[in-house]
């Protein structure tokens, strides 16, 4: 079994919309979103719910109002403000449990939290395992840790070779959850100064847990200098650049129909998403 995860280092790179491209084009796959504090891949890929699970994680504090003494220590305490008139503000604690440590009389307890959902599903193109975090709710490092579980268990009952992962943005805990064990990454920049910072942030992260990247540059056109900057940047540190797409308010049209652009329209975006797909099959061999 292969897995690819599509990672960008920052947001609005269009790496959801390749992920979904990629959903159309490959064959024997399971899909996975990893962007769990943001999940939208679902929204292009309109997925028919097989299976929805609750997700717990972390806790927060529970006071008991029959057996509180109402002293006040517990909201000196708390450095979060989250407690009030004797009760506690469930979006604004931490979970640190210093309260329940001074609470003179045991009337502070630590409850485990309802942190969002998990779901198996069905889309045309195959398999979708994706999941959502409540409002304000941590740990999204696990969940992705779950949906990329949930998705090798399916893909090996029912023998099918690949997962493809739309990885998170950023380089923080649910990148490193996403990008770990997986055999190849491809990071989806653009050409900004922001898309260059943040390449080499991702770069860096790949290169820290030994996994091969290839590079791709999203709206090559709109700056040709930062292009070719990128394109030297690779270079230098021996990372392939699969694909230059264009920029083209195909992609946006795509979109608001809710389809994969390889499906929508033919066209330059298309097919250079297809020489992509081609390119990250010889990578994966």
């Amino acid at each position: 079994m292969k897995e690819l995860v599509v990672l960008s280092g920052k947001g609005g790179t269009g790496k959801t919309s390749i992920v979904a491209s990629f959903a159309a084009l490959a064959r024997d796959k399971i899909l996975a979103d990893c962007d769990v504090d943001a999940a939208d891949l679902y929204l292009l890929l309109r997925p028919d719910e097989e299976e929805k699970h609750e997700f717990w994680s972390g806790q927060v504090a529970s006071i008991d109002r029959e057996r509180c003494t109402q002293c006040g220590l517990c909201r000196q305490v708390c450095r979060f403000g989250a407690i009030n008139e004797y009760s506690v503000d469930t979006i604004a604690c931490e979970g640190c449990g210093f309260c329940y440590q001074v609470c003179p009389v045991k009337a502070i307890t630590m409850e485990a939290s309802l942190a969002g959902y998990w779901f198996m599903a069905k889309t045309r193109y195959g398999y979708l395992s994706h999941a959502r975090l409540r409002a304000a709710q941590e740990n999204s490092g696990k969940l992705v840790a779950l949906v990329r579980e949930n998705a090798r268990s399916l893909a090996q009952k029912e023998g099918l070779g690949l997962i493809i992962s739309d990885g998170p943005p950023g380089t923080g805990c649910p990148v490193i959850s996403s990008l770990s064990g997986v055999d190849l990454a491809l990071l989806v920049t653009e050409p900004t100064l922001s898309g260059i910072h943040d390449l080499t942030r991702i770069v860096g992260v790949c290169r820290r847990f030994g996994v091969p990247a290839l590079v791709c540059i999203n709206k090559c056109d709109i700056n040709e200098e930062n292009t070719r900057e990128i394109e030297h940047y690779c270079i230098e540190e021996e990372i392939r650049v699969a694909a230059k797409i264009p920029f083209d308010n195909v992609v946006t049209e795509a979109l608001v129909a809710r389809m994969p652009v390889v499906e929508y329209r033919d066209g330059q975006v298309a097919h250079e998403i297809n020489n992509l797909w081609r390119f990250v099959l010889g990578a994966l061999k």
